[in-house]
């Protein structure tokens, strides 16, 4: 069965080439003589360093010397897929006690480490100071909150994953309705077998955190939204036959996937479908940059939908800055921190790279047709933590799941020995 449920999509892409690091140390004099920790400078520090989060970047940092004149910012971002090259070198700064002034985290169960490490500020303060508390959803409030109250970081945004993109000309040249949603797996994989028996390849993806991506979409929308949220507080049985059966469909789902993907990153993945070299991908919706940086129209050049089997359930995850323990310019940093939760600082932002507010206060006239519809659906679908990227579980559980799935996706493991080292890393 399908259902004629569509959703589009206009967001960001992620950093993918250089290395901009600057002022490591970040403030200890600056601009106008100030002194330490006088709110003279602040060192940011992001994996935002190319295509559309170097704009969102941009504007926000436009949006912050309009808001505090007064105080320099100094650009830290360093690139790599899904901020992977930032995170390494943000732990050797952590560790050697050299802390930007702010860094950009996914918020959520990524932070834990940060929080276990004493490396990160309590920011609830901030919170009531800067009015967030009213401004954020309630729920998205209670995700980042400790259980003890506490609060770590402000999002700047919110992203979700579980979205399907497809070439509808590749769609319509094999027989196939480019204009109809999946409601489920196995309506879709129907028809990817339809397209492995015409020789294109039916479902494109890249390294080993986009096979994640893939997962956890898969475990979504095989397990539903309640026990998929119970495989990261316990109540979901990692090691039971409902998890056995979605491990199955993942597996049939890599068994439709190109043989180069080890060598590829999400960009290239997602070009193989903007070439017509593959039907579908599933990625972020980030990725719509990818398709119109290159004047692909939506609709016509290119469709995007909830991935099969979770219409209604929105993936979340969301970019956010902390107050790090050390941070050599704390008054920058609360600048900062103020601009990114404002609401001038989230449109500007999210209008440039193309998620959406967490503020509820925004207009949604001010945004694109997709990010209406992410707002609308924010609002109103029920909303899980994305695992890949950082909003499920901690750094280290996130790093064994992704060894497992590497492993299993290399044939060097078969789905029970999967499955068995999936339920370790999640026990820890």
């Amino acid at each position: 069965m399908r259902s004629n449920r569509r959703i589009t999509a206009t967001v960001a892409t992620a950093a993918v080439l250089g290395l901009t690091l600057a002022a490591c140390g970040g403030g200890n004099t600056g601009g106008d003589g100030g002194t330490e920790g006088g709110g003279s400078q602040v060192e940011v520090f992001t994996w935002w360093a190319a295509g559309s989060e170097k704009a969102g970047l941009d504007a926000l940092v436009g949006e912050f010397e309009k808001q505090h004149p007064g105080i320099e910012f100094v650009n830290g971002a360093v690139a790599g897929g899904a901020g992977s090259a930032a995170k390494d070198l943000l732990q050797t700064r952590l560790q050697a006690q050299d802390p930007p002034d702010t860094f950009q985290a996914h918020a959520g169960a990524e932070l834990q480490d940060y929080i276990d490490a004493a490396q990160i500020e309590d920011v609830s303060d901030l919170y009531d100071e800067f009015g967030l508390t009213d401004a954020f959803p309630a729920d998205l409030v209670d995700r980042l909150s400790s259980e003890d109250g506490a609060i770590y970081s402000i999002p700047s945004n919110i992203h979700r994953a579980n979205v399907v993109w497809a070439n509808p000309t590749v769609l319509e040249e094999n027989g196939i309705d480019p204009a109809a949603e999946y409601e489920d797996l196995d309506a879709w994989i129907a028809d990817l077998e339809t397209l492995d028996a015409a020789g294109v390849t039916p479902l494109s993806v890249g390294t080993t955190w986009t096979q994640v991506h893939l997962l956890e979409t898969v475990l979504l929308a095989s397990l539903g939204a309640d026990a998929y949220s119970g495989l990261w507080d316990g109540s979901t049985d990692w090691e039971g036959a409902e998890v056995t059966a979605a491990l199955e469909n993942f597996e049939t789902l890599m068994g439709f996937t190109n043989d180069d993907r080890d060598g590829l990153d999400w960009p290239e993945a997602t070009q193989m479908v903007i070439d017509g070299g593959a039907a579908f991908n599933v990625m972020g919706d980030w990725a719509v940059a990818a398709f119109e940086e290159q004047d692909k129209a939506l609709g016509t050049d290119f469709t995007a939908a909830p991935v099969p089997g979770t219409d209604g359930t929105f993936d979340f995850l969301a970019d956010s800055f902390t107050l790090p323990v050390g941070a050599p310019d704390p008054e920058g940093a609360k600048a900062w921190l103020e601009t990114v939760g404002s609401l001038e600082g989230q449109v500007a932002f999210n209008k440039a790279k193309g998620s959406i507010p967490a503020r509820t206060d925004a207009d949604p006239a001010d945004f694109s047709e997709y990010q209406q519809t992410a707002i609308e659906s924010f609002a109103n679908d029920t909303i899980v933590s994305s695992l890949a990227h950082g909003a499920a579980t901690p750094v280290a559980t996130l790093n064994a799941i992704s060894d497992a799935t590497s492993k299993f996706t290399t044939g060097a493991s078969d789905l029970a020995g999967f499955q068995s080292e999936l339920a370790a890393a999640a026990q820890g």
